[in-house]
């Protein structure tokens, strides 16, 4: 078993001692397992396997340098939303040619930026946003590789802030509006329409609306491809949900049972862009109780991490396990285990029960490894937490914490 598991009622990773990292680097600290990733990445391809495919990593996802490193190591490509991340990876060893960038509101900056390096595909979002990358191809006399997201008007059934296929979302074309645009865009000079994307959403465990989404992208790509249109990829995005709550979800082989039947007999590239499915399981947040509070109406296991290291229960009210890193054996309580910041909102986990805990003590946030630190902050001046990779049961600190200096270092 790769990733977190209990040895003699501590809760290790890859066999190294949780509590022993946390009494030397301090916490909240970041824990990934390497050997969980490789194993995520290994478990897409025997899926795919039957399709030409590309696994390009949903960057945003996490973009610790020593997990996006590994990952090109791997062979797979990225999907980038921000100029920052086009050249985290580059850094980290991306062939460029592997990289696809996303998001609705690229700067003529960043679309240069990648025309420049050479970069796989842009996916665009609009048709304006076609013209304005074949004028600055046209004009730095660089080729541009374009793919059209299109919205397919499906809803992915995950929470309303990370569904993106609906009509009233901002990401994309109205899938009915594709054919005009890309037939006003094919006599663009400095472009090649290369394929199709679409992506409906995050976090999806009812693999019926990405089926469906599968089923009207091949649709489309085969009507333009029997106009003559060069395709190369369909590129489905990612989404893949993974379980938070241990009651099981999708993984990539019933992703594969869902989507391939509607593109294996395309002559294209199945472009797959997984993010969360990859990093999620990997990695845990340590963070060590601070006070045990009895409040009126709750009792409050106060802790060290809060919502500026893990905003997803804030921002989506969503489920991670906390869990004790020693068991104890203690009774269960009803608690709501919170954070320093000063928000009502800063809470790991809200009327969960949890082995009675102590201050001093060390608990476990699971699932941690996607949009964790990648989405934290410095909100009340507090410093990001540092990372740790553990590989082949050795840990290495691959981000130190923040220092007061760092967070003030950019003031004039």
């Amino acid at each position: 078993m790769t990733g977190a598991s209990r040895v003699a009622g501590e809760l290790r990773v890859d066999g190294v001692s949780l509590e022993e990292l946390a009494a030397e680097l301090g916490t909240p600290l970041y824990v990934y397992s390497r050997a969980a990733i490789v194993q995520a990445v290994e478990a897409y391809r025997r899926a795919f396997a039957a399709v030409p495919h590309r696994l390009c990593y949903a960057v945003k996802a996490n973009g610790n340098g020593a997990i996006l490193r590994l990952l090109a190591a791997l062979g797979t490509g990225a999907d980038i939303v921000s100029g920052g991340e086009l050249l985290a990876a580059l850094r980290a060893g991306f062939p460029p040619e592997r990289l696809v960038f996303a998001g609705v509101g690229k700067s003529d900056a960043e679309i240069a930026l990648g025309l420049e390096h050479g970069i796989g595909e842009i996916n665009a979002e609009s048709e304006d946003e076609i013209r304005r990358i074949a004028a600055i191809a046209a004009a730095g006399d660089r080729p541009a590789r374009v793919s059209l997201r299109v919205n397919p008007d499906i809803d992915a059934r995950s929470h309303p802030y990370i569904s993106t296929g609906l009509r009233e979302a901002k990401f994309g074309v109205d899938i009915a509006l594709a054919r005009s645009i890309l037939c006003r865009a094919r006599v663009l000079p400095g472009i090649e329409i290369g394929g199709l994307q679409c992506h409906i959403g995050s976090q999806i465990t009812d693999l019926e609306p990405l089926a469906a989404a599968a089923r009207a992208l091949a649709g489309l790509s085969r009507e333009l491809l029997d106009e003559g249109f060069p395709l190369r990829t369909i590129d489905l995005g990612g989404g893949l949900g993974v379980s938070y709550d241990g009651r099981g979800a999708p993984d990539p082989s019933g992703l594969a049972s869902a989507v391939v039947p509607a593109v294996e007999r395309l002559p294209l590239t199945l472009v797959l862009e997984p993010g969360r499915s990859l990093v999620a399981h990997a990695g845990v947040l340590l963070t060590r109780v601070l006070y045990v509070k009895e409040g009126v109406a709750r009792r409050f296991v106060v802790v060290d991490a809060g919502m500026n290291d893990l905003l997803r229960p804030a921002l989506y009210d969503a489920y991670h396990r906390v869990e004790p890193v020693r068991e104890r054996g203690r009774p269960q309580e009803l608690v709501d285990v919170v954070g320093p910041v000063c928000e009502t909102s800063d809470f790991l986990a809200r009327r969960r029960e949890l082995e009675r805990a102590e201050p001093g003590e060390l608990l476990a946030v699971r699932e941690a490894g996607a949009y964790g630190f990648a989405m934290a902050s410095n909100y009340n001046m507090r410093p990001r937490a540092a990372e740790v990779l553990v590989e082949d049961g050795r840990a290495r600190l691959v981000r130190r914490r923040e220092t007061f200096e760092d967070l003030v270092r950019t003031e004039v």
